[in-house]
């Protein structure tokens, strides 16, 4: 059995308020993390109930939707997405211009010798069950989510770019203090959200409880060389604060320029006062 999973990537998502319109579909919690819920809808008759994911795999769809903005489907036809979408949308705030998205394959494979097997976008697993949807999801989850904060930086590292290069041709740039404090803003609050938001150094309360899950939470890990990128991002978040580094450095001088220039003015017009008066002075007759 094959499941295609799909990542998209959303704004910011109110569980709670998610949690509490689909209560009927919430797959009871196993470890005490709260930046995500996991949503499981089944096609049986009503005398009938889907505890799992095996026995019953053709029957159930899964939705792993993380409170920092990704939502990660299981055994979902891509003419169904849009419906199952549809419910995180209504939870989302900030939506993104543009949602990212992307495919994994996960296949069962219940004579497998090894618990897993990993192979070029896809994974192999002797079990698949709801845990192990869990550990799939929180990496295939926080990818996107990598993706996207990639974007933002990158995004400032081309604003930089035309900034120093148009510091190349007039040896002057125009940036006020306000923007360059904005920039300095987003730069941090990238940083703390993929750190704090997407937890991507907290490991998974499951992996630590069983090893089975812990491979597979690694191998993936590896898989979409999460260390890496983030790695990546981390290098150019130090190139953007040299930018800003410098940028107020300028800034800063020109402030001290202008400072500079005043208090000459002030001492050329307390002179040219002073000169008047003495001139007059001097041209009065006594009587």
């Amino acid at each position: 059995m094959i499941w295609f999973s799909q990542i998209h990537g959303f704004g910011s998502i109110n569980l709670k308020s998610m949690q509490a319109e689909n209560l009927s579909n919430v797959v009871p919690p196993s470890s005490r993390s709260s930046n995500y819920i996991a949503l499981r809808y089944c096609d049986f008759p009503s005398e009938k109930t889907c505890l799992g994911v095996n026995g019953n795999l053709s029957y159930c769809r899964y939705m792993v939707v993380f409170q920092y903005g990704s939502a990660v489907l299981f055994n979902i036809e891509d003419h169904e997405v849009e419906t199952y979408l549809d419910t995180v949308r209504r939870h989302a705030s900030g939506l993104l211009p543009e949602m990212r998205k992307d495919d994994y394959a996960v296949k069962e494979k219940p004579l497998l010798v090894e618990d897993m097997q990993g192979g070029p976008d896809y994974i192999v697993l002797k079990t698949l069950d709801t845990d192990g949807i869990r550990i799939i999801g929180s990496v295939l989850g926080q990818s996107i989510a990598l993706d996207y904060f990639v974007s933002q930086i990158d995004g400032m590292l081309q604003e930089f770019a035309d900034i120093n290069r148009g510091m190349e041709k007039t040896g002057t740039f125009t940036m006020d203090k306000k923007k360059l404090l904005q920039l300095v803003g987003k730069a941090n609050s990238n940083l703390a959200d993929v750190i704090l938001k997407v937890g991507l150094f907290e490991r998974s309360e499951i992996a630590w409880r069983d090893a089975k899950y812990a491979q597979i939470y690694e191998y993936l890990r590896e898989e979409y060389e999460v260390t890496q990128r983030f790695g990546n991002l981390d290098f150019k978040l130090k190139f953007v604060e040299h930018n800003i580094h410098f940028l107020q450095e300028v800034l800063q001088n020109r402030k001290s320029d202008l400072l500079e220039w005043c208090i000459i003015g002030l001492l050329t017009i307390e002179n040219v006062i002073s000169l008047y008066e003495i001139v007059r002075d001097s041209n009065v007759v006594p009587l």
